[in-house]
């Protein structure tokens, strides 16, 4: 049987199946992206639910595994050489995956690097902007008066969505004719505007063509489906 003692957070959240990859998560945007992507490429996994409202991602024992406290994380016990690895950061994860499986990257190394470009696009653009908006518009910061820091979210946010729209004119997904882990590492912010933080009519969202539809493409499939409720909530 695997040894994951190795891993603190495995005493926190026990294995029942240690000889599969262990996911430490909960659904939000950044946490669907390896659910999904667990999903797509079928490799076996147990989820942990880790509840972030119960500072749950600040504990001793899921810091040792991501110091950043935040969700998700990964163990593969069946890691390069063979090796356990833990993993944090949802891009990183997503990279390691498809690299694991060969699947969702391209093969060919330009093709390879435009994928990587779209996924650190979301990391540094998408998912930090859209976010900024929900907090200001449905969260805490909607009690602010000043509401220019609104204003400069819903901005960058409609910016941001003109560039995926730009994007995918010409092509039914980021990368091309190839659904892969740009279009994973997207569609949970770009879903989570206009539903969780309610900012569709903010940002204009039904004056875009393209981006609904890849949208409703990306809402098809089955393996997403499943993994934007994965873990489970209570």
């Amino acid at each position: 049987m695997t040894d994951l003692s190795a891993f603190p957070i495995a005493a926190r959240w026990p294995a029942v199946h240690p000889d599969r990859i262990q996911l430490y998560s909960l659904p939000t945007p950044n946490g669907v992206k390896a659910s999904i992507m667990l999903e797509e490429t079928g490799l076996p996994y147990e989820p942990h639910l880790v509840d972030i409202m119960k500072n749950e991602s600040q504990s001793t024992e899921f810091l040792a595994l991501n110091p950043n406290g935040k969700i998700p994380a990964i163990i593969d016990p069946n890691g390069p050489e063979g090796k356990p690895i833990g993993l944090f950061e949802s891009g990183a994860i997503l990279l390691y995956l498809a690299e694991k499986t060969g699947r969702f990257i391209p093969s060919d190394p330009a093709g390879r690097w435009e994928a990587i470009q779209w996924v650190f696009f979301q990391m540094a653009a998408i998912g930090p902007m859209f976010g900024q908006l929900g907090f200001f518009h449905k969260f805490a910061g909607k009690e602010i008066d000043d509401k220019r820091p609104l204003q400069r979210y819903v901005s960058e946010s409609k910016r941001l969505l003109s560039v995926l729209e730009n994007r995918l004119e010409s092509r039914p997904w980021v990368t091309g004719s190839e659904y892969g882990i740009a279009d994973i590492a997207t569609v949970g912010w770009v879903r989570n505007l206009i539903t969780f933080y309610e900012a569709r009519d903010l940002v204009a969202f039904d004056s875009l063509r393209a981006v609904p539809a890849w949208l409703d493409r990306c809402l098809e499939r089955p393996a997403v489906q499943k993994g934007l409720t994965i873990p489970a909530r209570d």
